[in-house]
């Protein structure tokens, strides 16, 4: 089978611009309709299609990366359970990540910025593929046990909350934990249902169901052990990578020789989403903090429309050289991720600030993305040493 190009530009622009976007909080007069929109705004920024756009771009990996493991010869069990362990791997980190946000500086020896430095830096040896690295067996061993000692010891160096008095909690899941959700109940299905059409379009249609019904006041919002599972239960979530899912069997039917069939269908489920997403927007409006359907609509949309506009440009016309220097974002993923944990703890740590007028407006925008290029382009240095995180 033919590698689809899309898929690989569409994760790395995305990553890419999830970088630049998460940076805005270092600026200032940043144009409105760029930023995240509030909790109780009907609106929709930029900022809030980015996260949509990945959690779609990991439903459009899931039947390409099933459909590898078995032709390399993993059984189903062996497939269920890797499935698994990355899937509670993104929920570890993701607490870890929520919980640096709510930290009490002066309560944890040594500051938050410095636990948040060690986080990363855990996570880092914990998760990196050692086995593509220059390093020997004894010596990955030793810095996967301690990236694991590291954050035992976290956990109980850890104080949150206003006053530091609190331990380390799932206050929610943080991006990666979403993906986490999204991709364990997707994959899950997908490999146990032998990727059948009926019940990937069935997912799909649950999904944004749960939505309308969570919103609707009709679903009573899970408690106890079961509010665990409320991102799956609420369904906005996997709802983004179920759509991804599908968008990825349409393309794998025409992986062999690009088709015009398969743009169309990706083009006429987008405009379909659009008209499901506005029609819904006079109801509840649209919110990403809210999980709104017609956020999910309209972001979905948009899901399936970027990747046909990237699947003509790039698999059926073949021009792929203007990518090349965002492609590590799509092939490190989650190490391009990671840079900026270990970035902006230093930033805080370390008495230095760019003039007010390289953080402010147009130039600041300027400098941010400058920045992203250059988290990318770090990841790629990275990558060609083989030092690249897995899970």
């Amino acid at each position: 089978m033919t590698r689809i190009i899309a898929i690989d530009i569409l994760r790395a622009l995305t990553m890419f611009l999830m970088i630049w976007v998460n940076d805005f909080f270092t600026l200032t007069e940043v144009p409105k309709w760029l930023e995240h929109a509030s909790a109780t705004e009907d609106y929709l920024g930029f900022s809030d299609v980015i996260f949509p756009l990945f959690l779609f771009i990991v439903g459009l990996s899931i039947p390409f990366a099933i459909r590898n493991r078995k032709a390399s010869g993993s059984s189903d069990y062996i497939i269920g359970r890797h499935i698994v362990i990355r899937s509670l791997s993104l929920l570890l980190i993701g607490v870890f990540m929520v919980n640096y946000e709510t930290a009490h500086h002066e309560s944890i020896a040594g500051g938050k910025y410095l636990w948040g430095l060690l986080m990363a830096t855990a996570v880092m040896l914990l998760w990196m593929n050692w086995k593509k690295s220059p390093l020997t067996k004894k010596q990955y061993v030793l810095a996967r046990l301690t990236g694991l000692l590291l954050l035992i010891i976290l956990v109980f160096l850890y104080r949150g909350g206003d006053d530091g008095s609190m331990g380390m909690r799932t206050h929610w899941w943080g991006i990666l934990g979403l993906i986490g959700w999204a991709y364990l109940v997707n994959a899950l299905v997908h490999l146990w249902s032998k990727g059948n059409w009926i019940l990937v379009i069935l997912m799909f249609v649950i999904f944004n169901g749960l939505a309308v019904l969570s919103h609707s006041g009709i679903l009573q919002q899970p408690t106890g052990m079961l509010s665990y599972f409320s991102v799956i239960y609420q369904g906005s979530i996997p709802a983004f990578t179920a759509a991804g899912v599908l968008a990825g069997m349409i393309m794998d039917q025409q992986s062999n020789r690009p088709h015009l069939a398969t743009v169309l269908i990706l083009v006429l489920l987008g405009l379909g989403c659009l008209v499901y997403g506005i029609a819904f927007k006079p109801i509840w409006g649209i919110s990403k903090i809210q999980a709104t359907p017609a956020w999910v609509g309209i972001c979905t949309g948009i899901g399936f429309l970027m990747t046909a506009i990237l699947y003509i440009i790039s698999d059926m016309m073949r021009q792929t050289n203007w990518a090349k220097i965002i492609m590590p974002a799509g092939t490190a993923t989650l190490t391009c991720y990671m840079i900026p944990y270990f970035v902006y703890p230093l930033r805080e740590m370390i008495p230095f600030r760019l003039p007010q007028e390289l953080n402010r407006g147009f130039v600041g925008l300027l400098v941010s993305l400058g920045f992203a290029l250059g988290v990318v382009l770090f990841t790629g240095w990275m990558e060609r040493k083989n030092y690249k995180l897995k899970i």
